[in-house]
């Protein structure tokens, strides 16, 4: 193994809990990152996020628990290993020996390695892979908490088989780009190809499941097929909502959201551009699809709050985005009710407009739904074994095992758990958020492999593309009663705390990085200042860690 020395650097250089970025001697562009984790003990790493390359030295560090975390998206890594520990992340960072030699500090590894700064899981089945039928895996679905959960699964050193049966038509992608950049090219948005799952023994089977056997512990597929398992993955997301009224059945060119297929179904209806579109639904998928179709089209949003995002982020927050995205020409019609679709006079089997229940009339040459999913789970809706919730979901314990089943495990849109966040007390809830189903697949694959470790909470995370890069951290489940506003949402630039009491259960922020990424892991460490301490003006940047 190769030693290269890093440029200008010694022991000295940084004090305890301090990262830097260096240049390495001898690799044109070669740099790592530095960190002091202190007693004497140095760590250099991969210098951005494997995620979407955010640079990790403006990120946040915690000696302690020897995590960094991402600035932007919450992704999170272990500054010794490199190993992730918090999505969107899938591969690692790459790590390097540090040695202290006459003042000056060196590394030992490959060029290629510092270069990439990055390493993907080892997925490959030690020894081969084990047929036992009970060690068998079967995972329903194939979004971000399937591939999450098949990654853990085979990087943890299980070797049964695994099969995903997916209806998507495609390999797991980042679905997250469709509403902020309606992304078609199938090519870009997968995350794997298909030699990389085949490396891992990991098998992949375009059906729907139509039924589940849990007696038996079989799923039934459309296609006729069965397929047994020893553990279940149900992780089936969600299936975007269409509105019940006049016209918006039988019309053409109103369309939803959720896959790449629908993406290339409005990217197509927009053509040269030029379009006159309507959004309905004023929450996250709607903004977004809004702010990514304005530019060069004519865009109006209907809603029914009194103001954009007012159900998770309140009306003062929501009112200041509506002012930048109207920056943008985005038309907004709130407090506002559907009445029904009308067909085009040129072309009666398309939509024309869309009318309001106060009269006034949207001219449409396409309309988009963004009034949102209900859990996909319509092949259990008969079962005489397993009970859904009220909105069509299952309810799961701490280890996302779904209630009353034995080895059937629930994540991702479809699954309602015990949320132990700032304010949760442990209340049963959803969360439709990217990160938190790719957390969860993390977490059934480790209790598959390890059933007696304890769960580890994770912060829950999201981010959205509007006239900025929202970010938000925690969750609102038993509701908030206050806010404490920094800055100015209007200008694009604040961090909003949702506070029940005197406990901040929820942040939002914009353009102030990395104020949400420092809050998630106050929070998960049970540290996050209190609404009287922001209020008399602490900014949480400011924090320090336990040491």
């Amino acid at each position: 193994m190769s030693e290269y020395k890093l440029k200008d650097a010694s022991a000295l250089s940084l004090q305890l809990g301090e990262k830097k970025e260096i240049e390495v001697e001898g690799i044109e562009g070669g740099k790592i990152l530095l960190l002091n984790a202190g007693n004497g003990k140095l760590h250099a790493i991969g210098t951005k996020c494997t995620h979407y390359g955010a640079p990790l030295v403006n990120g946040v560090y915690v000696p302690k628990t020897g995590r960094i975390t991402c600035p932007w998206h919450g992704a999170c890594f272990n500054a010794k290993t490199g190993d992730v520990e918090d999505a969107p992340a899938l591969d690692a960072l790459t790590t390097f020996e540090v040695v202290e030699r006459d003042g000056a500090l060196y590394i030992k590894g490959e060029e290629a390695a510092i270069k990439s700064g990055r390493r993907q899981p080892n997925i490959r089945c030690r020894g081969g892979v084990n047929t036992s039928e009970s060690d068998r895996v079967v995972v329903v679905g194939g979004g971000s908490a399937t591939i999450a959960a098949v990654e853990a699964l085979r990087d943890g050193g299980f070797s049964g088989s695994v099969t995903v049966v997916t209806k998507e038509g495609y390999l797991p992608i980042d679905r997250t780009k469709l509403s902020k950049a309606l992304l078609t090219d199938v090519e870009k948005a997968q995350w794997r190809n298909a030699e990389f799952f085949k490396t891992g023994s990991i098998d992949f089977v375009e059906d729907e499941v139509t039924d589940v056997d849990f007696s038996n512990k079989s799923v039934a597929t459309e296609s006729g097929s069965k397929l047994t398992y020893g553990k279940l993955i149900l992780a089936t997301g969600g299936t975007p909502r269409n509105l019940p009224l006049q016209g918006f059945k039988v019309l053409e060119n109103i369309f939803v959201l959720r896959t790449l297929h629908d993406a290339k179904k409005i990217v197509d209806a927009i053509g040269e551009k030029g379009k006159k579109i309507v959004v309905v639904g004023s929450s996250f998928i709607g903004m977004e699809i809004a702010n990514a179709t304005a530019a060069d089209n004519s865009v109006a949003v209907i809603g029914m709050e009194s103001t954009p995002l007012e159900r998770v982020l309140g009306k003062e927050v929501g009112a200041g985005l509506q002012k930048g995205l109207e920056g943008k020409g985005i038309k907004f019609y709130m407090s506002a009710s559907v009445d029904k679709a009308e067909p085009s006079a040129a072309d009666p089997s398309k939509v024309g407009s869309v009318l309001l229940k106060d009269g006034t009339k949207l001219e449409a040459d396409l309309v988009i739904l963004g009034v949102g999913v209900a859990p996909a789970t319509e092949f259990l809706k008969d079962s005489k074994v397993v009970r859904l919730e009220e909105d069509g979901s299952l309810k799961t314990d701490d280890n996302f095992l779904v209630a009353g089943l034995k080895d059937v495990y629930a994540i991702g849109d479809i699954a309602t758990y015990p949320y132990h966040g700032p304010g949760g007390e442990g209340k049963p809830t959803r969360i439709e958020h990217w990160d938190v189903a790719q957390n969860q697949g993390r977490s059934v694959a480790k209790h598959i492999i390890r059933p007696s470790a304890k769960p580890e909470f994770f912060t829950p995370v999201f981010w959205s593309a509007l006239t900025g890069q929202l970010r938000y951290c925690g969750n609102t489940v038993n509701g908030w009663d206050d806010l404490v506003l920094s800055g100015d949402p209007g200008e694009g630039k604040f961090v909003a705390y949702y506070c029940k009491g005197e406990t901040v259960v929820a942040v939002a922020s914009m353009g102030r990085d990395p104020a949400m990424t420092k809050s998630a892991e106050l929070m998960r460490d049970g540290a996050m200042p209190s609404k009287s301490q922001l209020k008399d003006g602490l900014d949480v940047l400011d924090v320090a860690f336990a040491t």
